[in-house]
């Protein structure tokens, strides 16, 4: 077998997953002996100061003898983390220049308490 057809043999099915500076590829790949595995790779661009660029990557390999206990975590984690955070992302206090003192300051300067009407349940 030529190296094109081991290639073409070792990727099987692909999807991308971009994220902001991250993309994440999920690929199964065959072995050898014709099974097949997982692999994860994230990506992630880093911009240096001339302009110039790099990817950093980090590669997990998931074999099918992890697979169920390995889903059974993550499924565990990610409802833990909705569970107790919700699913709404707070994407300003991930930026670089975020000030918590200030974000706190907007928020509560922007909310007017004028524009709310006082009824009782008796009025309803």
């Amino acid at each position: 077998m030529n190296e094109k057809e081991m290639l073409d043999k070792e990727d099987i099915f692909s999807k991308v997953l971009r994220a902001g500076r991250r993309t994440y590829f999920f690929d199964v790949r065959a072995t050898k002996a014709d099974d097949y595995y997982i692999t994860i790779t994230e990506s992630k661009k880093f911009t240096e100061e001339d302009g110039s660029y790099h990817f950093k990557k980090h590669k997990i390999y998931l074999y099918k003898e992890d697979f169920a206990a390995f889903q059974e975590i993550l499924d565990e984690m990610t409802s833990f983390v909705v569970d107790h955070k919700g699913e709404e992302v707070i994407s300003e206090r991930h930026q670089k220049d975020f000030k918590k003192e200030v974000y706190e300051n907007e928020a509560t300067e922007n909310v007017s308490t004028s524009n709310f009407t006082d009824i009782s349940f008796d009025d309803i």
